[in-house]
């Protein structure tokens, strides 16, 4: 089976929460190949047609598989080739891109949403799939945290704060983090940015909390890989957070402002433990595997109804 996935490289790379499922798909034995959207808005989106209808001409996909309501809108101007469209949050929090991804929805061979709110929020009732984003636990697992806390230079008694983001990212809301982590003395703040996906697995392990403060998520892979690691969390209640971290011990969900955030902050570095959020992602279904399988059944499912 061959799929094209279609996506934007606009913030300079692919997503890493997309170029990890297609790995996982093409280890999974699916041939895969990329269209990548240059320019934004619906008119920086939609002047990649011609481009995109030469790639499918070379490619001859049977399935397209759009990421985010633009895509999907582009990917579904040609109604030759079904599109999968997967909706990461943005698109649909978003009431201005909403209304695209609606167009996206109806159009679209099938919908795949990462998160329950966000198809309460996009109001389907059918034709579509709850399939969050999975994790790669080879990579995303607890480790030894001593080696690596001295290989990154940090000290017995650093208390570190994994940010999950950058601090240019409006929507993760870095001025939060910052006004919070003034008032907890001592710790330091790092924004996650440039680091490969095995150096993140590293940070995870070593940081004493991951922190989220975020306006809008749908559901966040950072969440997702800290509990892998087994790092304590402290987000704000977004996306699906509360419903993933329900039973994950050493957790906190903080309200939406630098008093609290502090406070969540302050109570998981007096704890000093590690979480059991690995053995919620394994028994979740939340690990790449279980995620591949899923998409892949619904590649099989559009390819017997187009047969």
């Amino acid at each position: 089976m061959k799929i094209l996935i279609l996506c934007s490289k606009n913030s300079g790379r692919i997503a890493p929460f997309i170029t990890d499922q297609v790995e996982a798909l093409q280890k999974a034995g699916v041939v895969c190949e990329y269209f990548t959207v240059e320019g934004k808005g619906v008119k920086g989106y939609l002047r990649n047609f011609i481009p995109m209808m030469r790639k499918i001409r070379e490619f001859q996909p049977d399935i397209i598989h759009a990421h985010y309501g633009l895509s999907g809108l582009l990917a579904n101007l040609q109604r030759k080739v079904p599109v999968v469209t997967t909706y990461h949050g943005s698109d649909i929090n978003n009431p201005k891109v909403l209304r695209y991804s609606k167009v996206s929805i109806i159009l679209s061979a099938w919908n795949i949403f990462v998160s329950d709110k966000n198809i309460q929020l996009a109001g389907v009732k059918g034709k579509f799939s709850l399939i969050p984003c999975g994790v790669d636990t080879d990579i995303f697992r607890p480790i030894e945290r001593k080696p690596v806390r001295e290989k990154l230079n940090f000290g017995d008694r650093d208390k570190i704060v994994l940010f999950a983001g950058a601090f240019d990212n409006p929507v993760k809301n870095p001025e939060l983090a910052k006004e919070a982590l003034a008032k907890v003395p001592d710790a330091r703040l790092m924004e996650m940015k440039g680091y490969s996906r095995v150096q993140v697995a590293e940070l995870m392990n070593a940081a004493d909390v991951c922190l989220m403060t975020s306006h809008s998520e749908g559901s966040p892979q950072f969440i997702k890989e800290a509990m892998a690691c087994g790092c304590p969390i402290v987000s704000v209640d977004v996306g699906d957070v509360a419903e993933i971290l329900e039973g994950v011990e050493g957790c906190r969900i903080a309200d939406k402002n630098a008093k609290d955030v502090a406070l969540k902050i302050e109570q998981v570095l007096i704890e000093n433990k590690r979480t059991n959020g690995y053995e919620k992602i394994k028994n979740s279904g939340f690990e790449a595997a279980v995620v591949t399988e899923k998409i892949k059944n619904v590649y099989q499912n559009i390819s017997l109804k187009n047969a």
